[in-house]
């Protein structure tokens, strides 16, 4: 007798979301009509070079954009049937911090400096659990413990600049899983920190994530920290998603120029000593203007004329292997692949 397939809930879907900053200055598109999903209890990875859009694309309709600039978001962000975009900012609030958890770049700046480590998880947990004042430092201290920090007692009486980066770090952590989210977005949760304390962290998260049972999407630049905890991996450049599917497919079988680039800059042990750094080579596109076709022509070794005659479409790889997806016009019809084992 077969066994009955479950069906895996979408628990964020985002359809043709666009964000456009306004300065006195420029205009800037930063994100571009990106389409994706996050399934209930999966990790998401995105990855890309710095200023691909990675961080606007999730942080600007939770409404966390730096003050100061005008922002137009537009498009779909469903987060369990509900779209974010038609929020105001009081029902966003209840959303933020409760049922979607954000770890910020950094520690340091995501905490209060004059206040004491305690009540800043305490007010979260008020907020958005509803807690007496007493039953919410109960269970701050159980988030300090379950973040895996030594006498949570009396880290609770400290203060941010009396903790390591990597305490800083999980504290931030526990603050961001106070509120019992269904969602995670952890940006770039691992910047600043040595290598020893980075993996700590990813440790850390992969352990909660099974745990606790939520989503998360993990924002990084660091292609090599997805391969463990990513079920699913997507690839950003220039504001758009350029190849996403399963993590093990677009590691392994990647279809994208720039997602072999990526993972052709990834130093392993093998790597011989002294061997020079191999990034990409030139520079992102100016985001300020308008692209017509693929944005990655300019530094990409394999383009045809037919790349610069419009923009390239996410599209299915093949027809065995559904979600796997990639935009680019020379892979798609050439049906081309990248064996990245020895990256892995």
């Amino acid at each position: 007798m077969k066994s009955k397939s479950v069906k895996t809930k979408t628990l964020l879907s985002i359809e043709d979301l666009s964000v456009t900053l306004y300065t006195d200055k420029v205009t800037v598109c930063p994100v571009n009509t990106v389409n994706y999903s996050v399934e209930s209890g999966k990790v998401l990875a995105i990855v890309g070079e710095s200023g691909s859009g990675k961080t606007v694309m999730n942080m600007a309709p939770l409404g966390l954009l730096p003050q100061g600039v005008t922002v137009d978001v537009e498009g779909s962000v469903q987060f369990e049937g509900k779209n974010l975009l038609s929020m105001n900012e009081k029902e966003k609030q209840r959303i933020r911090g409760g049922e979607i958890g954000v770890i910020f770049q950094d520690p340091l700046s995501s905490l209060n400096p004059v206040r004491r480590i305690g009540p800043q998880i305490t007010e979260v947990i008020e907020l958005h659990l509803g807690l007496s004042t007493s039953a919410a430092q109960k269970q701050a201290v159980d988030m300090l413990n379950l973040v895996g920090i030594p006498n949570p007692e009396s880290r609770m009486k400290q203060y941010p600049h009396e903790l390591s980066g990597g305490m800083r770090q999980r504290v931030c952590i526990a603050m961001s899983i106070a509120g019992e989210p269904k969602l995670l977005i952890a940006d770039e949760p691992t910047t600043a920190l040595d290598v020893t304390v980075q993996a700590q962290i990813v440790s850390l998260l992969k352990d909660l994530q099974k745990r606790l049972n939520m989503s998360i999407v993990l924002i990084t630049h660091d292609i090599g920290i997805v391969s463990g905890m990513a079920d699913y991996l997507a690839v950003m450049y220039a504001g758009r998603l350029i190849e996403i599917g399963p993590v093990e497919k677009v590691l392994l079988e990647s279809m994208h120029p720039y997602t072999w680039g990526l993972l052709d800059s990834v130093s392993t042990l093998s790597t011989p000593i002294g061997m020079p750094f191999q990034g990409i080579k030139g520079n992102p596109p100016n985001l300020t203007l308008n692209i017509k076709g693929c944005p990655f022509v300019p530094r990409c070794d394999y383009s045809i004329d037919d790349c610069n005659e419009g923009r390239p479409l996410l599209t299915n790889c093949d027809d065995r292997e559904i979600g796997h997806s990639t935009a680019c016009t020379v892979a798609n019809k050439k049906n081309l692949r990248y064996s990245a084992v020895s990256k892995i």
